[in-house]
């Protein structure tokens, strides 16, 4: 498989069979599948994704993302529920990034997300519970 196949989320599997699915409509099965399609939709551009996948109460009513920023890797270091039998997660990651000028950033988050109608959504970056499930 080649860098450019390959699923910007991390999986070492190739985007179609990965991230694509989610990004043209099929609902992510986990808070973790959804935290990585994000991350690729991050990756690629696909800003309508991003805002829908967001719930409405902390949705903003626009996304400019920054074209200068490359995003390089995402590291998953936690989860808390956020299975397909759960209606709440937490997903804590680091997202590597390089901006424009060069300089290396790590956007690290312990995110909040939600079930509702079967559809993950992503609620905000707080601090979630500080239990590990494992």
């Amino acid at each position: 498989m080649s860098v450019v196949d390959q699923c910007p989320c991390g999986s070492h599997r190739e985007y179609a069979e990965c991230c694509k699915p989610f990004h043209l409509g099929s609902p992510a099965p986990t808070a973790e599948a959804l935290m990585r399609s994000r991350y690729s939709a991050f990756a690629r551009g696909l800003a309508p994704y991003l805002l829908h996948t967001w719930h409405p109460a902390t949705r903003p009513n626009r996304l400019d993302l920054d074209a200068g920023t490359t995003w390089r890797a995402l590291q998953i270091v936690d989860t808390v529920n956020g299975g397909p039998d759960d209606d709440t997660g937490v997903v804590e990651f680091r997202a590597i990034a390089r901006a424009a000028d060069g300089e290396r950033r790590v956007q690290h988050e312990r995110s909040t997300f939600t079930r509702i109608d079967g559809r993950w959504l992503y609620v905000d970056a707080g601090t979630g519970p500080l239990v590990r499930n494992r």
